[in-house]
């Protein structure tokens, strides 16, 4: 969508907004929208109830545990990733609006079925992002990004995925957790909704969320500091007040990125995956995590950093890349900049 446009003006002492009608309002600032975008929102919140209730009864039915195979990444898939990833491809498969798909769990494109009409817009995501912990109980999440085709033909090719990040027109996450949040942009401000297990709907319950310039958290795995280069232990005592040259952040990691990143986006805070000695180009995946985290904490107000590059300048050259990150309040983010790029 265009830049951003002038809110539509309610009264939310009285208004209840769903995510239908958040969606309609804001579509309609855009008078040449053709609706296809709109549809794919559509398309993935209903994919993210669907996932919402498997997560909830996960405990009740056979859901739990690995699978017993690995992913692209060379990780152990979990029942629930399976079923998560199916959901969401069949969510958006045939509604004539997508060219094609491309998930964290599968190593390849993910073609439209050829019977199904296609559109001008690639899908990414990652269909549950912590799942390694869901059995035990820790929120988990979905996360997407949309990207305009890039190419002129009817169905996608590597080329339409391969895409900056800043090139995103869309991107958004899911955290089914205590409740189930799904937070968005369009390019026009963050907005958060939350899912009323009553009336099966999402309700507007977060907007325009904007980071605080300045956070009061730090989420990062610390069992890999020996593994670190000198300047990312030295950043990472600076955050925490260790040289005496800032005030301490609270050191809050949970080991899901959707949950750490959904906490420092409300309270403020950085969310750090650092390269390390193990991981030298990182772990985390630019297409389907960074890039579209990225997208989402700039239009709130931050920013994000592999250490070097802003995230969505990045280039990415194959679908399964992964970056080193640091996301979250701007002033936080630009400190990581400045001691790393002095490396």
């Amino acid at each position: 969508m265009p830049d951003r446009p002038s809110r539509v003006v309610r009264n939310t002492a009285t208004s209840v907004v769903t995510i239908e009608r958040f969606i309609i309002e804001q579509e309609e600032l855009h008078p040449g929208a053709s609706g296809a975008l709109s549809g794919i929102l559509y398309d993935l919140a209903l994919a993210a109830k669907m996932i919402a209730n498997k997560v909830r009864s996960a405990g009740l039915a056979d859901v739990l545990g690995s699978a017993g195979e690995e992913n692209v990444q060379g990780e152990v898939q979990q029942k629930l990733d399976l079923i998560a990833n199916e959901t969401i491809v069949k969510a958006l498969d045939h509604g004539g609006r997508l060219c094609g798909m491309a998930s964290e769990e599968v190593d390849e494109l993910i073609p439209i079925p050829p019977e199904f009409r296609t559109g001008r817009y690639f899908l990414l995501f990652d269909p549950l992002d912590g799942s390694s912990n869901i059995d035990v109980n820790v929120p988990v999440g979905t996360i997407f990004s949309i990207l305009p085709q890039k190419t002129a033909g009817d169905r996608a090719t590597l080329e339409d995925a391969l895409q900056p990040g800043r090139d995103q027109v869309a991107a958004g996450y899911v955290i089914y957790g205590s409740s189930t949040m799904l937070v968005y942009s369009t390019g026009s401000g963050v907005h958060g909704f939350t899912l009323d297990p009553l009336l099966g709907e999402f309700l507007l319950s977060h907007p325009d969320i904007r980071i605080p310039e300045h956070g009061r958290y730090l989420s990062v795995n610390e069992s890999y500091e020996q593994h670190w280069d000198a300047p990312v232990r030295d950043l990472v005592r600076r955050y925490r007040g260790l040289d005496g040259k800032r005030d301490a952040m609270n050191v809050r990691y949970v080991g899901s990125m959707v949950a750490d990143f959904h906490r420092n986006l409300l309270g403020g805070g950085v969310f750090a995956y650092p390269a390390n000695a193990k991981a030298p180009s990182g772990k985390l995946r630019l297409l389907y995590e960074c890039n579209p985290l990225a997208f989402i904490c700039e239009q709130a107000g931050g920013a994000a950093t592999d250490g070097t590059r802003r995230i969505l300048d990045i280039v990415p050259t194959r679908l399964h890349e992964r970056t080193p990150i640091y996301v979250g309040s701007k002033a936080d983010v630009d400190m990581a900049s400045e001691m790393l790029a002095a490396q």
